[in-house]
């Protein structure tokens, strides 16, 4: 406890410390934005499908909303979408970053070398 004291005396008298995104608010947040669009995607499942499926497949049925949030959720299940906070591309930007700079010369090379097999330039085509 006496380290964040002193962490917090460290930044001056104006500094306020950053409030935790666990809060209540957040999660009041976050169910409103929930409540409104996963109903919107529902309905666009549903659009979607009742648009291109039975028209390509003749002996595909047209579906209802209930059905359009049921295969929103299998595809959830299945591939993995809707990410939210789980990194994504900066996260992975940057935990790679990092392994690059704790390379050595030699082995920066090395690594460059091996990304020039797979992902030739175009005057090396």
């Amino acid at each position: 406890m006496e380290h964040m004291e002193d962490k917090q005396t460290d930044q001056g008298p104006d500094h306020r410390p950053r409030r935790h995104r666990g809060g209540r608010g957040w999660w009041l947040g976050k169910l409103a934005l929930c409540v409104l669009i996963l109903p919107l995607l529902g309905v666009v499942v549903m659009l979607l499908w009742n648009w291109v499926m039975p028209p390509i497949f003749p002996g595909v049925n047209p579906i209802g909303f209930w059905r359009a949030l049921g295969l929103l959720a299998l595809c959830r299940i299945l591939f993995g979408g809707f990410r939210g906070r789980h990194g994504g591309w900066q996260e992975k930007r940057r935990f790679m970053r990092a392994r690059w700079e704790a390379m050595t010369p030699e082995e920066r090379e090395r690594c460059g070398r091996r990304g020039r097999m797979f992902c030739r330039g175009r005057d090396e085509r």
